[in-house]
Order: C-alpha cells, then structure tokens, then sequence
C-alpha cells in the first residue's frame, strides 16, 4: 500500500502550487496530517514553499525546469532557517521591527548599529541580559543588518557555536572553534578547519560565551588582538580570519570572564527582563506569539481579557522564552478542546492551574495592573496572517507542529474507543511533556523548588520531602532527581478532587501493574496514611494503586559504576597533594582535586567543582569532600545543575580521603551507605571508646525566653533552616524558660550534649552562649558554620548595639515574626517603658537586654490581641502575687495597656518580671 507522505509528493509534483487545504481535500485526509507530511518534505529538501500566505507548495523541478529532484539537491542546511525569516522585512531597517526598539530596546538597538558600522571592522560586543530575554534573537537582528548595509556579504551565514556544548572539555572546545591538524590527537585522521575560519567575512555567536574556559578565552582574545590563530596541534599563529564576534551570557562578564577578555569587548548590551518592559511591549509580545499558533494552525484565535493577564502575570524566571513556552501551551490546549471548530476561543477555564495562577500574581501588583489596564481589550483576537505585519521572534522555534502531534495523537486514540475526557488526559500530558523538553534542551534551567511554589501549597512540598526520605528508606534504590516533583504535583491533584467530591474509578490495568510491585505497594500505603495524618483527610484505597505506578514509574535503573569523588580545599596544592598520596596508596581513577587559591572567587570555584563532579561520574553519584563547612552550600546547586546525586562531607582529611577512595572503588557500593559510614570515619589510628555514645549522637542548642514559647520558638525555626539544609538531624533546637533554667537544663544533659545556648540570657553552662541579635542581625547559616567549626565564639566579634541599631533589631524581628501588630507604631512605646525599667548607661550589653525586652514585649502584645496569653499554675501565681512589688513595672503596664487597649494578666506580668529578675541576679 502507497504511503500517505508518497501520495502527497506525488500529488504536488502533478499540481503547482497547492496549499495544504487543497492537497487534504484532493488525498481526503486530515488538513493537519497533511500540514505534517508537506513540512517533513520540506525539511528533507523534496519540497519547498512560499513566504506568502496562504502557504503554497512546489516540487523545485516545477520552478527550475529540472528533470528531477533528489534530496541531495536540498540538504537540511539549505533550508532556510527560522531566524533568517523572522527579520526578512523589505520596509525599514530590521531593528525597527523589534518590539520596543524606540522603547525599552533603543539604548541596544544603537548600541548594535554602532557595533556593526564602525569602520573599518566594527566592534565585537558583548550581549548579556536573563534567560530568554532575547539575546539569541538580537544576535540574528545583528548580523542581519550588518548584510543589509553590505558590511557582511548578502551570501554568507551567521556562524552560531553555544559554549557550554563542550564547556566540559578544553581540548574538543578549541578544536571546534579553531580547528586541528591530522595528528593532533587521537582520532584526528586529517586536518579540519574550524568555526573560526567558517566565519571569515562573516559574524561568529558565541552563545553561553561564560562557558569558555580561560585558556578559551585567552586563544579568543589574542585573535580579537592580531586577526590570527594557530589550529590545534600547530606550533605557529598560521592562519588569518577577518571575523565579528558577538557573545552571549546570563552571567555578570566580570565574575565569569577573564579581565584581559573583558577589556577586548568594547560594547556591552544589555537585554531587559519582560517584566520591567512597558506595559505596551509585553502586550504587544503576547500578541506577537499567539499570532505565530494562528499562522501555524491556520485559524483566528481570540483570548479573554482574563487570559492575557494570566499570561503577563505567568512570566517570571524566564522572560519572552517562557512567556512563548506559556503561550504555546495555552495555544496547544485551546487547538485541543477546539479541535473541530473554525476558531479558537480561549477563556481563563481553559488554562491550566499553572498559568491561571498568574492572574493572580498580576492582581497583587497593583502598580502593575494599573499600568496594564488602558492597554488592555476584552478580547485579544489574532488572524492567520497578521504575523506578516509582526516581528517573529523566532529564537526557541519548535522544531516541529505541535498541533499535527495533537491531531494524529487525538484521531488514534478516538479510534481506540477512549472518551474524549480521557483523549484530552493524554493530550495535555503529551503537550507537557513536548514543551519541558524541548525548552530544557534549548538552556532553561527551572528551580524546581521555586517553580512548584508558585501553584503548590508549601506543606504539600513539605510532606513530598519527607515521602522522598521514607521511600528512600524503604526501597533502598535511586529515583529520578524530580521526585518531589512529581509526587507534589500527584498530591496536590488528589487532594483538590477530594475537596470536591470527586472520586476515580481504578483503571483495571493500573491495578494489575501494581500487584506486580508488592513492596512500592505497601510503601504506597504508608504514603497515603501520612498524608491523610498530615492534612486530616480521608483517601480512598485505590490511590494505593496510582502511588505504586508513580513510585515505579519514577525508579531509576540501578547504578553501574563506581561512586565519583572530588577533593575541594582551599590553597594552591592542598586538594592536589591529598590526592596524590591517596593515588599512590590506592592506584584509583574515580577521584578529582580541586585547588581553590584564596583569592578564587566563590563563582570560579563553584564550575570547576562541577567539572571536577561530572569527569567522575560514572552512574553512582559523586561524594564531594571539602575543608570549609560553607563550601558545603554547593550540594544542592551542584545536584540540580548536573542531576548528579551528590553528597558533602567537610572537615577533609588525608585519611579520610584515603578511606572514601578505598570504599568508593568498591562496584556496586551506594551513596548514601558510604557516606554514613565516613561520617564517623576517626582515622586508622586506635580510638579510645566514647564514654557516652548516646550524648555524643545527639546534640543540642539551647533556646531560652522568658516563657519558653514566644521569642524562643522563633529563635528555634531561625536556627532549624540551616540544620535542615546541613541534614545536620542529630542536632536538635530545644526551647525553655528562663524559670525552668535550674530544673530543665540537668534533664537535658543526660538525653544531648548541649553545644550552644541562645536567647534573652546565658545560662552560664559551660558552652558557648551566642547572643539571639547574632542570628538576627548575621545570616543564620554562617553562625552555625562557625559554632560547627568549633571556632571560639565567645572570642568571635560581638554585634555592637546603639540606640538606633537596637530599635532597628527589634522592628525586624516583630516583622519577621508577628502578624497583628505594627512594628512601627508600638516601638515607641514599648521602648519608653523598657528605657523606664532597665538602667541603661549606654553599653552594647544593655541595649542587649532592652531588645530582649522589647522582643518579648511584642510577642505578649500579639498574644493579647489574639487572647491566647501565657498560663502559669495556681501555685507559681500566688508566689508571685507575693513579691510583685516592682511598681514602676507594673504602672508602666497599665500605661501601656490603656495606650494599645490590650490586657496584660497577671500570667504574662509574671514571665516580664522573670525576665528582669533573672538578669539582675545574674549580673550580681
């Protein structure tokens, strides 16, 4: 049987000029298969087509007279590519068709023309700005117009070359760019020019240009320098090019780039964010992208006020490129629910969670909405053709129709005898999944924790996190690194039907694929009752069925290799020297040293850690060992910019490098298991036992306020954070009062080794005592990292307090803490009565004790607008009745009271006083 795409050839071979519409009605098939199969000929060079609308299509031979076509005579590169049509403008010069080049673009735009014209050879520039802003896109502008003033022959093509493609290997990198000779190295078999020569009398983009290591940068300049370079394996600077560079990157030049390179680039242009463009351009961008689906699908598209907004709102990390991303998708779902209509509508119920909630992102910027509203129409509606009078921007073009894939996918599973509620499942799953890889693979890189808050309950990512731990624990195997992910996502959706009454039949197939998994279906189990504890719900049974196939769906295959390690220490050859005695002990090869001098900067040292990290992976993750503890912050970054698993171990020692090469060497080991077990790793040498393994296991940090319950548990969630992103779980934050120092503190002792005591007061125990305004005033992490360190805190510089600078620490913490009280209104106050009641000669450690005051000032006043105050037993109550004798405490309250119309009972004035008690008896 002849095939559809050899009936279509055929068919336009005999018949010149035909549109799509024509050759699905002549072949009675559907317009969007024969939209697919005309565009594959196209590529494949046996077609070609108009620039005009509508489309045409033509066998060259019905153009040049020729007898016949073969697909030689058409290569892919001869087809012209999207970018080369974007600007292909005959009215104007091409900057004037970029949206925003007499706006917000004016300043690049002339910079750009100055780059091009100056004689004789024009400046090489440098074009930086965020994630899809435009600078692959301004780039082709560029070069565009450098023919169009015949600095640059009409003929020649822009040479494009993205760094980052070989950032990992210098030796490949420069062969690229300047070429080799037959012998260079293995596998050169005979001379190659490269991209450099490619680009002689032509533009060459260097794209991701912070990629370039420096011996890169260093072979780049000396050419911007003398106009000539030596080919790889070479000896002599044998070879001249007369070339235009322009780079690209996201990064600040001056942290990635060498100062000798940045000198060489005289112009610098800067892209803008979508986000701070006048209303009128992102407008005018929206319209912009939906009129490319309209020419692409051939049919009007209309979008609900509601709509636009959403889109405008939906842009945050990822500029123009993701407002497309967006706009394709909102597109693609709209074609699908539509499918069989002239015109598309699209209303803000068709929009997926994600993008609606960008509606309400605009909403709380009233600034912006303000701005927005007089550009805005009830509906936005875009023809097929008015593309033609609009600039494309055509820099993340997919390489195919996604609305063919739509139509075929559709028209088989209808066959298939699936509801059209099902069909539109699989289509929005299929459209998902086409854009996240396409633009993945096009340099977006999404955080993922970032990007799932914006339309996923922070407890829901919470407990995806600690699912991620418990399933870890259970199977004992690797998942993929979007775990979370992917179970927030599931969570979020069953727990949303569930709210709404809605309940799911188990597909049969879904339960016959999970009773071949019985141990993710009895971790499936667990699952679904810690996240009905969790959000005090009720799930059905069956969702043990879909947990299962999401767990295995999401496994990984087990790893093959030996488990990667990377030495990073500071100093010109320690890392090295470490390295070298373990190779000479051991003869490993899965190892990498790291020398960081002192004066690397933090960025430099970071990419040479993630090379070091992605030479010695070999399927089992990497065991990154480093000498500082805040070295230790890259874990996380590493793991997400690689999706290597990765664990940190600081504190490196030659021994200990010597015991994680020896175990890591071993096939098969795991991560995590080498990892614990080098945690406790105390040298080869005889280790005396510990006298008291159960208080060395846990450890303890001391948080003490007047009630135990206010100013501390704060304290307590501020420390938490950097232990939770150190997984440093054997350190707990405990919290008491300062009434229950004496009783609690012994009971402590035997359970933790207390390490540090914080709060409104030093116990005087024995351990450091770091003051509360330390974590307050400094980041919190760095505190820890030196209490860690062992470093002698008591000796650490102590934060300084004045009058201004205490009054400012304690408006920062109420707003950092409280809710219902204005930090600003009450200070004032509130310090009148602290000035009244401390005797404050003007010294840092008084003004320490009036913060702590007026932090626990506040919490009382927040408790007493909520009428949840501090209770203390009848007992205690009546003792204090006793000796409560400070009067200028107690009519300062009363003042205060009748300021804030507020109620202090004699709960909360029992924990002030304690307050002021305690720290008058410790003082003498």
């Amino acid at each position: 049987m002849e095939r559809r795409i050899d009936r279509i050839y055929e068919y336009v071979c005999d018949h010149a000029h035909v549109t799509t519409k024509e050759v699905a009605d002549a072949l009675q098939i559907q317009r969007t298969n024969a939209s697919k199969d005309l565009n594959l000929l196209v590529k494949e060079g046996a077609l070609q087509k108009t620039d005009g609308r509508p489309v045409r299509y033509f066998a060259q031979v019905q153009q040049s007279g020729l007898a016949q076509v073969t697909k030689e005579a058409f290569s892919a590169d001869q087809v012209e590519r999207p970018e080369k049509r974007i600007l292909a403008k005959p009215q104007g010069d091409v900057f004037s068709r970029i949206i925003g080049s007499t706006g917000s673009m004016k300043n690049a735009v002339d910079q750009a023309k100055a780059a091009i014209l100056y004689p004789p050879r024009g400046l090489n520039c440098l074009i930086t700005g965020p994630t899809g802003s435009g600078k692959t896109f301004f780039a082709h502008a560029m070069f565009q117009f450098a023919q169009s003033q015949l600095v640059i022959d009409p003929e020649r093509e822009l040479v494009v070359f993205n760094c980052a493609d070989y950032a990992n290997n210098p030796e490949l990198l420069m062969s690229h760019l300047f070429g080799y000779v037959k012998g260079a190295f293995t596998g050169a078999d005979s001379d190659k020019e490269g991209l450099i020569q490619q680009a002689d009398g032509s533009m060459l983009f260097l794209d991701e240009i912070h990629r370039l290591p420096p011996e890169g940068q260093e072979m780049i300049f000396y050419f911007m320098d003398h106009g000539s370079y030596n080919r790889l394996g070479e000896t002599g600077k044998n070879h001249t090019a007369d070339v235009r560079i322009v780079g690209a990157t996201t990064e600040d030049p001056h942290s990635s780039l060498l100062d000798t390179f940045i000198r060489r680039i005289p112009i610098s242009i800067q892209m803008p964010p979508f986000n701070s463009r006048p209303p009128a351009e992102q407008i005018d961008l929206v319209r912009v992208m939906v009129a490319m689906e309209a020419n692409r699908i051939q049919r009007k598209i209309t979008l609900a006020e509601d709509v636009v907004k959403a889109l405008l709102g939906s842009v945050t990390y990822g500029n123009v490129g993701q407002l497309k991303s967006n706009v394709q998708l909102v597109c693609a779902r709209g074609f699908m629910l539509h499918m069989n209509q002239d015109k598309i509508s699209i209303t803000l119920n068709d929009l997926t969670d994600g993008i609606k909630s960008g509606l309400v992102q605009l909403s709380a910027d009233r600034l912006k909405t303000t701005d927005i509203s007089p550009y805005l129409e009830p509906k936005m509606i875009v023809t097929p053709n008015e593309i033609d009078n609009l600039i494309r921007t055509d820099t993340y073009e997919l390489p195919y129709n996604l609305y063919d894939i739509i139509g075929d996918k559709a028209a088989l599973l209808k066959m298939e005898g699936l509801d059209q509620e099902t069909i539109n499942h699989f289509i929005s799953t299929d459209i998902n999944i086409h854009l996240k890889s396409f633009y993945k693979d096009h340099g977006f890189t999404f955080d993922t924790e970032t990007r799932l808050a914006e339309f996923v309950d922070k407890r829901v990512i919470e407990t995806s996190n600690r699912i991620a731990a418990l399933v870890s624990e259970r199977l004992n195997t690797y998942f993929q690194q979007n775990f979370v992910y992917a179970m927030s996502l599931h969570i979020s959706s069953f727990l949303k039907k569930i709210h709404e009454g809605e309940t799911r039949e188990t597909n049969a197939n879904i339960r016959e694929m999970a009773t071949n998994y019985p141990k993710e279906f009895q971790v499936a189990k667990e699952i679904r009752k810690l996240v009905e504890q969790e959000f005090q719900v009720k799930i059905p049974e069956s969702e043990d069925y879909y947990l299962t196939v999401l767990l295995v769906s999401l496994r990984e295959d087990q790893p093959t290799g030996k488990i990667g390690v990377v030495v990073a220490a500071h100093g010109n050859s320690t890392a090295s020297s470490m390295a070298q005695v373990v190779r000479e002990l051991l003869d490993v090869t899965n190892l990498k040293a790291v020398d960081m001098p002192l004066d690397m900067h933090p960025r430099t040292a970071f990419e040479k850690i993630r090379e070091a990290v992605l030479q010695v992976e070999e399927g089992s993750g990497v065991l990154l060992m480093v000498d500082m503890g805040s070295l230790a912050s890259f874990n996380d970054e590493l793991q997400k910019d690689t999706g290597i698993a990765i664990r940190t171990l600081d504190m490196v020692t030659t021994p200990l490098v010597v015991e994680a090469a020896r175990k890591s060497s071993v096939l098969g080991s795991g991560l995590e298991e080498l990892y614990e077990s080098l945690k406790g790793f105390r040298g080869y040498g005889k280790v005396a036992p510990m006298e008291n393994p159960k208080v060395e296991g846990k450890q303890a940090i001391l948080a003490i306020c007047a009630s135990g319950e206010g100013t501390a548990q704060r304290l307590k969630e501020i420390i938490e954070w950097p232990l939770k992103q150190r997984k440093l779980d054997h350190i707990e934050v405990l919290t008491l009062s300062v009434t229950e120092i004496n009783q609690k503190i012994p009971e402590f002792k035997k359970d933790y080794k207390i390490i540090a005591t914080t709060g409104i007061m030093d116990p005087k125990i024995g351990v450091p005592y770091i003051p509360m305004e330390k974590f307050i005033n400094q980041r919190a992490d760095q505190v820890i990292d030196e209490l860690l360190l062992e470093n002698d805190l008591e000796n650490q510089q102590e934060v300084e307090l004045t009058h201004e600078t205490a009054r400012a620490l304690c408006i920062t913490f109420m707003e950092e803490s409280y809710t219902f009280i204005n930090p600003k209104k009450i200070i004032e106050p509130v310090w009148r009565l602290a000035d009244s009641v401390i005797a404050n000669d003007g010294q840092s450690a008084d003004y320490a004790l009036m913060v702590n005051f007026v932090m626990h000032m506040a919490g009382a006043i927040e408790r007493g607008i909520l009428n949840q105050p501090l209770h203390i037993d009848k007992a205690t109550l009546t003792e204090y009745q006793h000796v409560t004798d400070n009067t200028v405490l107690n009519r300062g309250l009363n003042d205060l009271e009748n300021q804030l119309k507020v109620t202090f009972p004699a709960s909360e004035r029992y924990y002030i006083y304690q307050l002021l008690k305690n720290h008058e008896e410790l003082v003498q």
